[in-house]
Parts: structure tokens; sequence; C-alpha cells
């Protein structure tokens, strides 16, 4: 299991360390770019009074991962927590995170499972569509979604991050930042943009999350190898201490009877 845990997260570091670059200028681009036209010259741009949010939970199909799912769902119910008595949506990624909230009574309103099993950018791009018809119809008007960030082969990072409206990056707070010549005018190339960034964004989540997830399970599988190595080796200590009771008494059984035959 350590091995196909380890070739696993590979492939999927490999996916995502080409996908971040991307997203990234993909993102910085963006919000600097909506820093410089009005915030309701897109709707997904627009900051309005929050009323109901919705809360996407990236989890895990499957187990055998460590501590992966419980502590995103720990960092998950304190998030909705916060928002107090504000009510809230949730959509879960993932069967391990829609069995447990449906089961504890959370609003589950939508679940994606399976989309690990096959990943590939149409699962990002529906989940996208999904999220986006729900803020532009009004349903709600704050976005946000929990992952697991990964960091290295041993280390995940929970992250919860603001997913719509999209958030502006001020230009004056960046050293690099060039102010470009944008050609047509930044108004119709968000129109193109908006939805394409959210569409990568969403799949750099997936990805994240699966690298993390990978990383756990071959972390996991590490130690239950190692745990595995040591009982062994405690079975066979205790087979050996047996075994040389066994013959102790067997010899003692043997003397006991050649000193009773000569005396």
């Amino acid at each position: 299991m350590y091995l196909v845990a380890a070739a696993r997260v590979r492939k999927a570091q490999e996916r995502l360390l080409a996908a971040r670059p991307y997203a990234s200028k993909m993102d910085s681009l963006l919000g600097h770019l909506a820093a410089r036209v009005d915030r309701g010259a897109h709707p997904l741009l627009a900051q309005r009074e929050v009323q109901r949010a919705l809360v996407l939970v990236i989890n895990s199909d499957r187990g055998l991962c460590g501590s992966f799912n419980s502590s995103l769902f720990r960092r998950a119910a304190a998030h909705v927590g916060a928002l107090g008595d504000r009510p809230y949506d949730m959509i879960c990624i993932g069967r391990k995170g829609r069995d447990h909230f449906r089961k504890r009574d959370f609003p589950v309103v939508e679940d994606y499972t399976g989309v690990f099993q096959q990943l590939a950018f149409s699962n990002a791009s529906a989940i996208a569509e999904d999220v986006m018809r729900r803020y532009l119809s009004g349903d709600v008007d704050r976005v946000d979604v929990i992952y697991n960030e990964f960091k290295n082969l041993i280390q995940q990072e929970i992250v919860v991050e603001q997913l719509l409206p999209i958030a502006a990056e001020e230009p004056e707070g960046d050293p690099n930042f060039v102010d470009f010549i944008y050609e047509p005018e930044p108004t119709q190339l968000l129109d193109q943009l908006v939805p394409r960034h959210l569409h990568f964004q969403m799949w750099r989540i997936l990805l994240e999350s699966n690298a993390a997830e990978q990383g756990a399970r071959m972390a996991a599988m590490d130690n239950a190898t190692k745990n595995a190595g040591d009982l062994i080796g405690e079975l066979n200590q205790d087979l050996n201490k047996a075994r040389q009771t066994a013959v102790t008494l067997e010899l003692m059984d043997i003397v006991g009877g050649a000193e009773a035959l000569e005396s």
C-alpha cells in the first residue's frame, strides 16, 4: 500500500506543480485588473451584504489517510460556527465529507462524489459553474472554500479562502506591479477572464487537495507498515520465548527422569 500511495502522490504532485504558476499569474492579473475598474463592472466582483453564505468543503472519497479528513471537518465546523446566526449552505466535494456532515444535520445542498477517481478539468468546470450560478442568482452572497493545501510529502495546511466575490488586489502594495495597457478595455476583458479564472482556481484547489490526500495516505501507510513490522517483531519475540520455555521444560523432565532412574 505504501508503494502504491508513493506512486500516486508523485503523479499528483507533478500535476499540481504544473498548474500552480498559471493559476498564480491568473489570480494576480485578475486582482490587478479588478482594482482598476469599478466593483460593479462585473457581478462576480461586486460586494454586497452577506445574507447567506455558501461553504465548499473539499475532502476525500476514501479513508486510510490519517487525520486528513477529521482535521478538515473540525476546521469547517469552526468556520460555519463563526457565521453565528447567519444562514448558510454547504457543498461537499468528497464522499467522506458528505456522509459526515449529513449525519450531523448540516445543510448540505449538493455533493460531488467520485471526483478524485477520474480527476479532470471538466469536474472543476462543472463545480465552478454550479457555484457561479448560485451566486449570480442571488441564492448566496459569499462563497468560501475550505481545503487541504499541499506543502510537501508529509505536511498539509488547511486553507479557508474566499472564492466569491473575487477580491481586488491593490497594486500599490505590490512593488513588482506593472501598470499594463489592456486591449480591449478592462471591463470587456473581465467577461472572459472572470469565468476562466474561477474554473482554473477550482481546478488548482482540487489538485491541491488531491496531492495533499495522497501525501497523507502515503504517510499513514508508512506508519502502518512500521507499526506492523514492530508488531511482527514483538510476536516473534513472544514465540521465541514460548519455544524456549517449552524446550526448558522438556529438558527438566528428561533430567528429572534420569535422576529418578539412577536413584
